[in-house]
């Protein structure tokens, strides 16, 4: 783990409520895909839990920048976020976090809702940057279509990549897009899509009480227990 201060480089609106913020460190460091940070506004009190949140990297390690995301609301830390410009120099510290991917992984799955899209991101831009053999399989839940953030990048490598397949699905409205699924991420929909759950590894992110609810969906539908890795967004 690295104390150290980077320099806001750009800022990317990726839904209505979601933003991200590319930083450039002053000094480098490393990640793994899958890891997190914690960004700290209030350098005096490193425990003041309101200016100072974990949040995950939405970039690939293999960029010459890391960046995070946010959904934002209207807490203290979402308004010190939102106050940035570009050059304003923040402090944070990195990296954290077992859940992450490995090289090695064959056959991975993601069963994700929201916001907790954003250390997928990470994964999948790595596979795609690297060129890795891995067959990814994610399935992406939000209310609406809207809602859905880095749509445009996740539409982009599966174009581009064959390997990897993004199920979309949307719980509030009927999609306009006909690739697009209705409901929920449910034990039926995973196995629609995939055959060979037993084969995967799956990760879930996000608040705990969607975690476990992915997690009892993986154990309903006979994942092996120890492939499923999970990270819960806690105090998000």
């Amino acid at each position: 783990m690295k104390a150290f201060s980077a320099q806001l480089h750009q800022r990317i609106r990726r839904s209505p409520n979601v933003e991200s913020f590319r930083f450039i460190a002053d000094q480098s460091f490393d990640f793994l895909p899958g890891q997190f940070c914690q960004v700290i506004f209030d350098t005096s009190n490193p425990n003041n839990k309101e200016a100072n949140k974990y949040l995950s990297f939405s970039s690939s390690p293999t960029k010459n920048y890391f960046e995070v995301t946010k959904k934002l609301s209207t807490s203290i830390f979402s308004n010190r976020l939102r106050s940035l410009k570009k050059g304003d120099k923040v402090s944070f510290k990195a990296p954290f976090g077992n859940c992450v991917f490995k090289d090695s992984f064959k056959k991975v799955g993601f069963l994700i809702g929201g916001i907790g899209i954003t250390p997928v991101i990470s994964i999948l831009e790595y596979i795609v940057d690297k060129d890795i053999n891995t067959d990814a399989l994610l399935l992406y839940s939000n209310s609406t279509e809207e809602d859905i953030a880095f749509k445009q990048e996740l539409d982009t490598w599966q174009s581009r990549n064959r390997r990897i397949r993004v199920i979309f699905t949307v719980t509030s409205c009927q999609p306009q897009d006909e690739r697009c699924e209705r409901g929920y991420i449910d034990k039926e929909l995973l196995h629609k899509k995939t055959d060979d759950v037993k084969e995967r590894i799956f990760y879930i992110f996000g608040p705990p009480k969607m975690v476990d609810a992915m997690k009892n969906i993986c154990l309903e539908s006979e994942c092996v227990a120890e492939n499923i890795k999970i990270e819960n967004f806690v105090g998000y």
